[in-house]
């Protein structure tokens, strides 16, 4: 439970105390989606959706002409004074924060790559990560990831058509990403159109996977990337560290522990989207964790924290962005 903790704890740092829920009961649980709906999607190729926006207009959404589909699972942001365990799909206020924050600043960072498919589901509320009630806990991310393999079949049945595929993730949606590797691509005929996997926010294991294996190169296909970013020197407790635990540097794409400098990061985006920080961050291997020190941007004076996952994809934008396109590249060997 203890990375759990952690992430919840990071999590918490953007939102209010959570309350919470009572021992879970089938009778409370949201009705589930129905990925017939536009609705129910966060964002699709035909959908105008916070997906489709750049940051500037250097940047452009390539979706209509992509040859790629993003298949992109958000994290949590089902928290505060709430009593279910898992959200339900049509909580207008709660989409809004989703679209707002993690569709626009994590989803968007694909759409140079592939048309983005994210959708919504009856995710576990943040207390799920932290509860002692674990039979509860539990019962919520089964629901989730439920929701999440409704969609990806639906995905595959009515929209992929034998296209090429990213799995891009966060946190709880990486939770789920890697469950969803395992039944759908892990030694599977799919395994073949995936591109790559992007599971980043969460401790994964090398070996967690029996024929997906972490990425050794900016341009390797069919393998998974994935890290944690903390303020350099900050240790945490209580959380997998080590090495058995899979991490690339998100500038230089390589484990190698050789601090990469901020002057090779092309571009943050923090929390006002439309401005790209260019320079701000560095990024360093160290011991299943990615260390950056802290960025200087205006206001950073107040930015005291030792954990940055909640800018897991923000600190890294540009970078990641031209490595999704990258691997989209070397997959058709041009």
């Amino acid at each position: 439970m203890c990375i759990r903790l952690v992430l919840a704890l990071a999590c918490a740092a953007f939102c209010a105390c959570s309350v919470k829920p009572g021992s879970y009961s089938s009778t409370s649980v949201p009705l589930p989606p129905d990925y017939s709906k536009s609705d129910n999607w966060a964002a699709l190729p035909d959908k105008k959706d916070p997906a489709d926006l750049v940051p500037n207009p250097s940047f452009k959404d390539e979706q209509p002409d992509a040859k790629v589909d993003i298949f992109f699972l958000h994290p949590t942001t089902y928290y505060g004074k709430k009593t279910n365990w898992n959200a339900s799909i049509g909580g207008a206020k709660l989409n809004q924060k989703t679209d707002g924050t993690t569709i626009l600043h994590q989803a968007s960072i694909f759409n140079a790559s592939g048309k983005i498919y994210a959708p919504r589901y009856r995710q576990a509320n943040l207390e799920s990560f932290y509860s002692t009630d674990k039979s509860s806990a539990e019962a919520a991310w089964e629901l989730a990831y439920n929701d999440v393999k409704s969609a990806f079949a639906y995905y595959l049945e009515h929209y992929n058509q034998g296209r090429p595929i990213i799995i891009a993730a966060h946190s709880q949606g990486t939770l789920h990403a890697m469950r969803l590797l395992k039944d759908f691509f892990d030694e599977k005929p799919l395994q073949k159109q995936l591109v790559a996997a992007y599971l980043v926010g969460w401790a994964v294991k090398k070996d967690e996977f029996q024929a997906i294996k972490p990425c050794e190169t900016p341009d390797e296909t069919g393998c998974f990337c994935s890290w944690r970013s903390y303020r350099y020197g900050h240790q945490p407790e209580g959380i997998p560290l080590g090495d058995e635990i899979a991490v690339i540097n998100p500038l230089t794409w390589n484990s190698s522990e050789e601090t990469a400098g901020k002057s090779i990061n092309k571009g943050t985006v923090l929390r006002d989207y439309y401005k790209i920080f260019p320079g701000i961050a560095d990024a360093t291997v160290h011991d299943g964790l990615v260390w950056v020190h802290k960025p200087k941007f205006p206001g950073s004076i107040f930015f005291n924290r030792t954990n940055y996952h909640i800018a897991d994809y923000n600190l890294f934008w540009v970078s990641i962005r031209e490595n999704a396109l990258l691997r989209t590249t070397a997959f058709f060997g041009q």
